[in-house]
């Protein structure tokens, strides 16, 4: 139970819906439980009237008030049962909702190599599966756990009142019962971990390959995927089977003992009321009235058991992601005010995935308002810089300074939301293009994302679907080309109008003519702002106010066009090549 002290603070916000809910319960087993009482009464009526004892206006009477009581006291019964489901079912929805946006807000806090270390399948399955766990503990659990308490407790003390020995017999079973009941609840908490750790390799092969369908088809590897698909399946299969065989002990136990009790009920009620230690007929009805009253309960039992070590089970894979602390943390307390001026300072870093060492020692600055391109080779650590800027990593030596201030001392908000980045791989949501290009200013009227698609040259592309800015995209993107897209990402940024811009080889996708024509509305666009550039082409690059070139995380080259063109190395080998090309076409 100890992962399970986390709800503790749910428990207390809704402690008044469940305090009420808990109470209306108390109420319908208390009403509940007259009808055994008023069934035998009327049974020893009927028994009194046969042996002449009463009169037929006495017994008739007897018997039309104890009908009237066990007609009422079943419907406000099932009044408050209702009720006792409206509040107690209800908060563990509210609570359910609440566990999700608490996952949810802690996922978008983490750090991206928390992401690059969990699949996918697995952080949904925790959202997902394990929180319907969790629910089936604070609601259905809480629930039945009362209402046998209750049931228990108030049918307990009306059997002793009634028939102390007989009570004694009929409970003899339940010590058998609650030994069973912990032997497989242990087995349960184990099994249910199995099959929620199999269900995460499940949904996680399955969103894997849903995402890399276009792969799969045109390696045309369907059957190999099906067939690993099927492996992982049956081995989901039969670990749910190995806990449904398990948790399938459960009521055949309880409905092979609380038979029993029946039995005992009938045998030893027999015999105390032939030997006159009983001295109505209608105590033994009104026993085994009992006994099946408590047979739900009593079976619930265990139900509530495997509900508890299963939620307790899913409740420790939440909390372990709930205890991952984010690597970039927001050091400062108010918002900052951000220029644009960006110096780093002899920065180096390493991908602590993998090892590798990106960056080595880098030093450059760039003024608000003026703009740098980075080229190089792939691997040259390009994309790490502008990953470094955003705060996605924090360095590993060296600093970057934002406006005179160490990074880490901006508020990490205020940095983000200051700055507009197009990336290598342009993601797009699976909604509408306008929502997308929205994105970067839900605020944004149709005539800004209009202006924004223009001057990223994609609202020609736009309105020729049939629904134009309307159109549904697919997931992330697919109805589009990989230059649409890249197009519509970078509207997106520009549509923010940030005090930096990021462009991390975002027209890659592009022909060189889209390009240009782009770049030239950026040249208006980014005027007062601080850009940088990465790109391979030196035709994005060659307008940039400095430019520098890396190689094995270091610069090997800085300057600005003209100088770079003159001088021998990297630029101007790539700008002499790139110029034939495109000479050739």
């Amino acid at each position: 139970m100890k992962a399970l002290k986390h709800l503790n603070k749910y428990f207390f916000k809704y402690r008044y819906r469940l305090i009420i809910g808990i109470s209306i319960t108390i109420l319908a087993k208390i009403f509940a439980l007259f009808t055994p009482r008023l069934v035998g009464a009327s049974i020893n009526v009927v028994s009194d009237r046969f042996y002449g004892k009463i009169s037929y206006e006495v017994f008739k009477s007897e018997l039309i008030t104890n009908i009237l009581f066990l007609v009422g006291a079943a419907v406000i019964a099932g009044i408050f049962t209702f009720l006792m489901r409206q509040t107690i079912i209800n908060v563990s929805r509210y609570i359910e909702y609440d566990l999700k946006n608490e996952i949810y807000q802690h996922y978008q806090v983490l750090s991206l190599n928390f992401y690059k270390s969990n699949r996918t399948g697995d952080l949904m399955n925790r959202i997902s599966e394990d929180v319907g766990k969790v629910r089936m503990y604070v609601g259905p659990a809480i629930m039945y756990t009362m209402n046998t308490i209750t049931l228990f407790c108030v049918a307990l003390i009306y059997m002793v009142s009634t028939a102390p020995k007989l009570t004694m017999y009929t409970l003899l079973p339940l010590p058998i019962l609650s030994f069973s009941i912990y032997k497989l609840s242990r087995l349960i908490n184990k099994r249910s971990t199995i099959v929620q750790e199999s269900l995460s390799t499940l949904s996680t092969y399955s969103q894997e390959t849903f995402s890399g369908i276009s792969v799969i088809k045109s390696y045309g590897i369907e059957t190999r995927t099906n067939t690993e698909f099927e492996g992982l399946s049956s081995e989901n299969r039969q670990k749910q089977i190995n806990l449904t065989k398990v948790q399938a002990l459960f009521f055949p136990l309880m409905i092979l003992l609380i038979g029993l009790s029946n039995l005992i009920v009938i045998y030893i009620g027999g015999l105390q009321y032939m030997n006159g230690e009983i001295e109505n007929i209608g105590t033994i009805a009104e026993f085994i009235i009992y006994v099946n009253m408590l047979t739900w309960p009593v079976a619930t039992v265990g139900w509530v058991t495997s509900l508890v070590q299963q939620a307790e089970a899913s409740q420790e894979r939440i909390n372990e992601f709930l205890k991952t602390e984010p690597d970039i943390k927001n050091f400062a307390d108010t918002p900052t005010a951000i220029k644009g001026d960006i110096e780093f300072k002899n920065v180096s870093f390493v991908y602590p995935d993998t090892n590798i060492e990106a960056l080595k020692g880098i030093s450059f600055k760039i003024d608000s308002g003026k703009t740098l391109a980075i080229l190089g080779k792939t691997g040259s650590g390009k994309s790490t810089i502008l990953d470094l800027i955003g705060r996605l990593y924090d360095v590993d030596n060296g600093n970057i300074i934002i406006d005179g201030k160490s990074i880490k001392e901006v508020h990490l908000n205020s940095l983000r939301e200051s700055i507009g980045c197009v990336p290598q791989d342009a993601f797009l949501f699976s909604d509408t293009i306008k929502n997308n290009i929205k994105f970067g200013k839900e605020d944004a009227t149709d005539e800004e994302v209009i202006e924004a698609a223009k001057n990223a040259r994609v609202h020609r592309n736009i309105i020729g679907f049939k629904k134009g800015y309307d159109t549904i995209l697919g997931e992330r993107g697919i109805t589009l080309s990989g230059g649409q897209k890249q197009r519509v990402s970078i509207a997106r940024a520009i549509i923010k109008k940030p005090d930096i811009l990021l462009f991390d080889d975002c027209l890659s996708a592009v022909d060189t003519e889209t390009e240009e024509k782009i770049l030239k509305n950026l040249v208006k666009l980014t005027k007062d702002k601080t850009t940088i550039i990465v790109s391979h082409r030196v035709s994005s690059a060659k307008n940039a106010d400095t430019i520098i070139v890396l190689e094995h995380g270091k610069v090997i080259q800085k300057g600005n066009h003209e100088s770079l063109v003159n001088t021998d190395g990297y630029y101007k080998e790539l700008y002499t090549k790139q110029l034939s090309e495109k000479e050739m076409h």
